[in-house]
């Protein structure tokens, strides 16, 4: 039987597939829930495309959580915590296990993927990127990705970018009363969020088409996004509910 760390080297593996063009070299990381109190999370240093189960540590949720809602933390101190709370493998956690921590505890949400896709990168990397990611431009974008995203202003990797997608989680969450698939971080990358390996994929696809259907119409003359009407009918129709389900 395969297990949570088996599915979740085969979704980083495509991921970090170049054929792909999500990322290059060591960008990128991914996780998964293992149990109630810990998650696998990429190792610092490796590369997705290499993805293997010795590439991954499972880290303790608490004191990530913990420190994420405490008062700040130097370089060093946050270096100490990410060794301390690993409890399996040996190898150093990502920097960026803090946003994983965040993101794995959203309801709905087992596994997480983040890349830097140049298509994302590079409108997230301009004057206008809230702007521009702030409609919907077609269904099926609806349909995987949601009708909106959780946008999040540059901050630096680590603890300060974790504190930062918190504060965007939660004013998503009190706006649209469930949990965002889609984190957008400004001149960064994306986060896909996903309850299978299978919806991450989805997610982050649909995503980069996005991506490259707004870059056309922004040469084009702008953006035309749809009415708040018929973003809302996309989302609720009971078809289009059942192919959501069917792509998770």
């Amino acid at each position: 039987m395969t297990d949570v760390l088996d599915e979740l080297v085969s979704m980083s593996r495509v991921l970090g597939d170049p054929a792909m063009d999500y990322v290059i070299l060591g960008e990128g990381n991914t996780s998964v829930r293992a149990d109630r109190d810990t998650f696998w999370v990429k190792a610092s240093g490796t590369e997705l495309a290499q993805a293997s189960r010795d590439g991954f540590v499972r880290v303790r949720f608490a004191p990530i959580l913990e420190a994420i809602d405490g008062p700040p933390m130097g370089d060093a101190q946050v270096k100490d915590l990410l060794k301390s709370c690993t409890v399996e493998g040996g190898r150093a956690p990502s920097i960026e296990t803090f946003l994983h921590a965040l993101c794995l505890g959203l309801e709905g949400v087992q596994f997480v993927g983040h890349t830097h896709p140049p298509a994302a990168v590079g409108l997230l990397s301009s004057q206008r990127s809230r702007e521009w990611f702030a409609g919907s431009l077609f269904p099926d974008q609806i349909v995987v990705t949601g009708p909106r995203y959780a946008y999040v202003p540059y901050a630096d990797p680590g603890l300060p970018l974790a504190l930062a997608v918190r504060d965007a989680i939660r004013g998503f969450v009190a706006r649209d009363c469930r949990s965002p698939k889609v984190i957008l971080m400004e001149n960064h990358g994306v986060i896909a969020l996903g309850a299978t390996p299978r919806e991450v994929l989805n997610i982050t696809q649909m995503l980069v088409k996005v991506c490259r259907i707004l870059a056309h119409a922004l040469t084009a003359g702008g953006p035309r996004f749809l009415t708040a009407a018929h973003v809302d009918r996309i989302d609720q129709r009971p078809d289009e509910l059942a192919r959501r389900k069917g792509f998770a």
